[in-house]
This record gives structure tokens, sequence and C-alpha cells, in this order.
């Protein structure tokens, strides 16, 4: 068994900066009302936070080792086709995923009513059972770029085993 911890976090646009109708995503889900965030890929915080805990697990490096930012294959590509590649890696390396558990932090936009959405999409993505995905939300409690509303930040843990040779 492999534990990795993956960590992001994406400023929101500036309401100046943001292209006509594209959308605020997470977890490979496009959430309504909100700004879209930061970013060369489409900023999608939660998947990148994944991947990189699925490649820590494996001892892979990091989501920018593999997908480099300014690399212009990357340039708005969905994090679910890099999602999908980092699980071809993970695969690779002779590992599967068992589980992924999330936590989104954030202000805004108010995420309760989206998380079970989130996470079953989250699961489809990573081929699991809903049971072995979890995604929660927090606030940061008014501190920092994320308790200002500024950012969102997200930490994901995965856990893999060995797959049989």
């Amino acid at each position: 068994m492999r534990i990795g911890i993956g960590y992001d976090l994406h400023r929101f646009q500036a309401p100046e900066g943001a292209p006509d109708g594209r959308p605020l995503v997470l977890g490979g889900l496009e959430i309504p009302g909100a700004p879209p965030l930061t970013g060369f890929s489409d900023a999608d915080a939660l998947l990148h936070a994944v991947i990189d805990a699925l490649l820590g697990a494996a001892a892979l490096g990091d989501i920018g080792r593999h997908f480099p930012p300014g690399d212009a294959r990357y340039r708005g590509i969905s994090s679910a086709v890099l999602l999908e590649r980092t699980l071809a890696l993970v695969r690779q390396a002779g590992f599967r995923v068992v589980n992924v558990d999330a936590t989104v932090v954030a202000e805004r936009p108010r995420l309760a009513p989206h998380l079970d959405r989130v996470r079953d999409r989250l699961a489809e993505l990573l081929g699991l059972d809903p049971g072995r995905v979890n995604v929660k939300a927090k606030t940061n409690e008014g501190a920092g770029a994320v308790g200002r509303g500024e950012a969102i930040a997200v930490t994901a843990v995965a856990l893999l085993d060995e797959t049989s040779s």
C-alpha cells in the first residue's frame, strides 16, 4: 500500500480577466454561479490535487513534471484528460487506486449543494465506486487569500495498492 498527498491552489480570475463563458471547474464538473479560476489548463484545483496525490503515492514526481505549465500542449486542457493520463502512468508503475479523499477549502461559492455530484464525477474519472471517493468542503474562516474569497485550495490523499504481476 502507498499513500500520497496532493495540494493545489488557484486564484479566482478578476472579472475583467475572465473569458466569456469560462466556468469554474471542480472535479471535472462545472460549478454554476462562480467566476473561473486562473490557470494554464482549466484550473481544476481538485483534480490537480488528486493528480499530485496519485503521482506522489506511486513515487512518480508531481503534476508539473508530467504536464509542465507553459507547455502549449496543455493550454486550456481539461484536467480530466490529465487525470486519465496520470492513471495510465500509475497503472504502468504497477499500482491501482484504492480510494481518494479530498478537502476543498473555499469561502465561495457555496459547495455543499454540489459535493455529491462532484464526488460521483471524480469516482467516475478514477474508475472507482463512489463509496471509495470522498470530497468535503471547508472554509478558511476569513484567513488568507482563500478566506478573503480570492482563491480555492484543495488537499487530497490517495491510497494505492500494488497490482499482482
